[in-house]
């Protein structure tokens, strides 16, 4: 009796479907690493105590930053939005080693005042428009927070949301691929369709069951 010839699409196929797979897992690896490390230290979040550390910064404007700075007669005391003059975004990176970049900041007649929020902390700088006093504040919450926020992409910046963005289609190609693969050899396993709807079942039950 002969041996059964392969069948060359299917080989085909299941190399190309390998190929992808692998690839994409290389891709995603220390992405899913990150992900399931702080889904756990997410879910835990109450248990997991942090001391938040607080910095502050004290300057006065120069002379001259203060002059131009300085509410007008006739300006009113309507608010608006606008960035930083280019000078005095250079005397904060000189003096206080702060880069605020193009952020828009809230401008009053008696204030101009900075959110600066970012992954695992807070900060603010706010100008006193009159006597030129400047006060900045930066809150660090440590390291499990700061990745926390890059789980939830939060305030980490267009970049870090591109990087989530095609982290989750490599995960779909590894997800996807590793379906087909399953398919292809599920006919030798006879268990893999009864995991993976086991896979799928677990949560189901726990949702519809258990989360009220």
């Amino acid at each position: 009796m002969s041996a059964k010839t392969p069948d060359p699409r299917r080989s085909y196929w299941l190399k190309t479907l390998h190929q992808w797979h692998w690839i994409s897992s290389a891709v995603c690896l220390i992405g899913m690493l990150l992900f399931a490390i702080t889904g756990i230290t997410l879910n835990h979040a109450t248990q997991i105590e942090s001391q938040p550390k607080v910095v502050t910064r004290d300057a006065d404007l120069p002379p001259e930053l203060k002059a131009s700075l300085a509410p007008k007669p006739d300006a009113g005391d309507a608010k608006s939005n606008a960035e930083l003059p280019a000078d005095l975004r250079r005397w904060l990176m000189d003096k206080l080693s702060l880069d605020v970049g193009a952020r828009p900041a809230e401008w009053s007649r008696e204030e101009i005042y900075l959110a600066l929020p970012r992954p695992g902390g807070d900060a603010w700088l706010r100008i006193d428009r009159t006597a030129g006093s400047v006060e900045y504040e930066l809150t660090d919450r440590g390291w499990i927070s700061y990745l926390n926020d890059l789980h939830k992409g939060r305030n980490s910046g267009t970049a870090w949301s591109w990087f989530i963005d095609i982290f989750a289609v490599a995960c779909l190609v590894f997800c996807i691929t590793g379906l087909f693969i399953l398919k292809m050899h599920a006919a030798q396993r006879a268990s893999t369709w009864p995991i993976v709807a086991l896979g799928l079942l677990i949560p189901l039950l726990i949702a519809v069951l258990m989360i009220h």
